[in-house]
């Protein structure tokens, strides 16, 4: 039996991941500049708020979910029906499997463009972002106790999420320009 569950559940994830990352920034932040601390805590945490809300059970704990119940693969139906929206938020499942995405590869441009590598971290970062949302889903196909299905839809709008918000961090790492850091850190 999977003992845990549940919204409440989740949020608890949430804040104590929420608290982590604050204090990692708090940490960061005189050595690398607010902007690569903020975003690397953020990131983090990001990544943590998904793995909250798709490995942990949706309504409490499911008890046992038998194995004769459970599917067999992931399901191919790319774009097939899905619930109209989370336990949570209204709106369908495929937008919110993209926007869970946005703030990491936002976050992730933001943190990378401190560095020079900037060009090489990014893409690393994204193919790194794919890489968790598919182990995501052979998780919820490995575990049926925690009562999710795998579904390589999830994965197609887990990874354009994460694009989207590649593009967006651009467009933010021009705005804060957190390459400034890496020179004031050398001068203090």
């Amino acid at each position: 039996m999977f003992p845990v569950g549940g919204v409440g559940v989740m949020l608890l994830g949430t804040a104590v991941s929420g608290l982590l990352a604050g204090l990692l920034a708090l940490a960061l932040r005189r050595r690398f500049g607010l902007v690569f601390a903020v975003a690397f805590a953020g990131l983090l945490w990001s990544v943590a708020v998904i793995g909250c809300v798709t490995l942990i059970p949706a309504n409490g704990a499911p008890g046992i979910v038998s194995a004769t119940g459970r599917l067999p693969g992931c399901s191919w139906d790319i774009g097939g029906p899905a619930p109209t929206g989370f336990w949570i938020f209204s709106g369908g499942q495929r937008l919110l499997n993209t926007a869970v995405f946005v703030p990491s590869g936002a976050l992730l441009v933001l943190a990378a463009a401190r560095w020079r590598s900037a060009w090489t971290l990014v893409p690393i970062g994204l193919l790194l972002l794919a890489a968790y949302s598919a182990g995501i889903e052979k998780t919820q196909l490995e575990l049926a106790r925690i009562d999710r299905a795998c579904d390589v839809t999830d994965f197609i709008d887990n990874v354009t999420g994460a694009v989207l918000g590649v593009g967006l961090g651009i467009v933010l790492a021009l705005v804060f320009r957190p390459w400034r850091d890496r020179a004031a850190s050398r001068l203090g």
